[in-house]
């Protein structure tokens, strides 16, 4: 195999890697930028599963050696655009993690296509924290739910930390961002929605499909106009008697309680 192209990084000053450190250390970077920064072998191949096209890989200047036999090097040689390695000591500068990753890649941020009237969708009101939006990106994958409306409020989808929890779904949702209430009207399927304190008990509901379960704030919970517009309201019991239960544990049953019945 011939050895590919490759650009070495060894300023801190050059403009690739400054554009990199935004990306990795500022949460919105990527909407101004309109590319996304993945950080890790995992992620790395998750997008290239789901037919990702990266505009460039970024390698550890030490583990380049590696990569050019490396089982993901193998999986992209032949689309990746542009290939670059960064000096050791520069790493730590645009890796999120404690312990780095050695390669990572950019993408362009998708584009919007609009949302799907009928598709099984989650909705997130006002989620806040990175760990759970991420988390409920990848129940949602899991249990079939094909898209992602994220109100004014949620958490950035894109952001290194959503990324990280996702731990690849991004891929395989449609996601949308910033949107309104009165956005939410072009879907003509049922709103469903949780409650801590009212509704029937999610066991004994017959849950309709498709449908749009809607994922509420972790301290206010889904907000008052969402709540009169819910087909279906249901509630977890937890027989342990804790008062509520985390928002990404609750999605995660309420997805698997449509993925189930239907």
């Amino acid at each position: 195999m011939s050895t590919p192209n490759i650009t070495h990084i060894t300023s801190r000053d050059n403009t690739l890697l400054k554009e990199l450190r935004k990306l990795s250390t500022d949460s919105t970077a990527y909407r101004k930028q309109g590319q996304v920064w993945l950080e890790g072998d995992h992620l790395c191949r998750a997008a290239i599963e789901r037919g990702v096209k990266p505009v460039m890989a970024v390698f550890l200047e030490s583990f380049w050696p590696i990569a050019v036999e490396y089982i993901a090097y193998d999986a992209i040689k032949n689309i990746v655009i542009k290939n670059f390695t960064i000096a050791d000591k520069l790493w730590p500068e645009i890796s999120s993690l404690e312990s780095p990753a050695k390669m990572g890649f950019v993408i362009d941020l998708p584009t919007s296509i609009g949302i799907q009237a009928s598709v099984p969708t989650v909705i997130l009101d006002r989620v806040q924290d990175a760990g759970n939006v991420g988390s409920i990106l990848r129940s949602a994958a899991a249990f079939g739910f094909k898209q992602v409306v994220a109100l004014k409020g949620t958490a950035a989808l894109w952001s290194p930390k959503v990324l990280r929890a996702g731990m690849g779904a991004h891929f395989a949702l449609q996601l949308f961002e910033s949107a309104t209430v009165d956005d939410l009207a072009v879907l003509k399927i049922p709103l469903v929605v949780t409650s801590s304190h009212q509704g029937d008990f999610l066991q004994t509901v017959k849950l309709p499909s498709p449908c749009a379960w809607v994922m509420g704030h972790e301290g206010q919970g889904v907000c008052s106009e969402l709540l009169s517009r819910a087909a279906v309201s249901v509630r977890i019991g937890q027989p342990g008697g804790e008062e509520s239960l985390n928002v990404a544990a609750a999605a995660a049953i309420c997805l698997h309680a449509s993925s189930v019945q239907n």
